[in-house]
């Protein structure tokens, strides 16, 4: 197998599964632990992956364009990406989920519910989208909380939220108990579940548990992110997308 072919297998496998083993690889392809680690050392040099202890982890490359250079514009593009056109979405409170409105482009047609008045604001400007507000008690943070926690009868594709922590033993944390149990809600859906976290807070554990990390489906943080929590995270089930 030509090393080119090889890579593209790589890249293949990370695409889907989000994180890659150099022993499975090695297993997978038929070549020695080092030919992986020679091609995983090349994909990270060309932008497409993150190598970690053991394997390697997904960077967030999408679109024609280089990310923006901002922690927060980051992370929202990577998410605005991952959204298909006409999808419903719950958006709850924070500067990232924020963000995900102006980084969504003209071209997607979606479905937002959200109980962010930040984030209802900026969906209502574009008059792009059909936007849902929750109603209930506002808090410091612009959520609205209250009627979601006690009843959450939305079907919707994708929940994105924030944390403040989240590790693999610890599973999903916050400070905030309103929005703790506000993602306690949500991660009960069936909905893909996307958390938005600052590259410092991965690994790290806040008061208040929402879910344990295997009912997380994707992490998208900074490329600063330290890569011992981001294995166990991934070897948890959670794909992980660094910007």
């Amino acid at each position: 197998m030509l090393s080119a072919e090889r890579r593209t297998l790589i890249l293949q496998k990370l695409a889907a599964t989000g994180s890659v083993q150099v022993s499975y690889l090695a297993a997978e392809l038929q070549v020695d632990p080092v030919t992986i680690r020679r091609d995983l050392h090349r994909l990270e040099s060309a932008g497409y992956l993150r190598r970690v202890h053991g394997g390697a982890i997904l960077r967030d490359s999408a679109g024609a364009s280089p990310p923006p250079s901002g922690l927060a514009q980051r992370i929202a593009a990577a998410a605005a990406r991952l959204i298909p056109a006409g999808s419903v979405v719950f958006l709850g409170p924070g500067n990232f989920t924020a963000e995900i409105i102006p980084s969504l482009g003209n071209e997607k047609q979606l479905t937002i519910i959200t109980n962010a008045l930040d984030v209802a604001w900026r969906a209502a400007r574009t008059q792009q989208h059909t936007l849902y507000l929750v109603g209930g008690e506002v808090g410091k943070d612009y959520g609205i909380y209250g009627q979601l926690e006690q009843q959450f009868n939305l079907l919707v594709d994708w929940v994105i939220i924030e944390a403040a922590g989240l590790s693999a033993e610890s599973g999903l944390t916050h400070d905030h108990l309103r929005y703790a149990n506000l993602a306690r809600t949500l991660l009960r859906q069936s909905a893909k579940t996307i958390v938005l976290l600052p590259p410092d807070r991965v690994g790290q554990v806040s008061a208040l548990h929402s879910a344990p990390a295997e009912q997380v489906d994707l992490l998208i943080t900074g490329r600063e992110a330290s890569n011992a929590p981001l294995w166990d995270l991934s070897e948890a089930g959670v794909r992980i997308v660094l910007t």
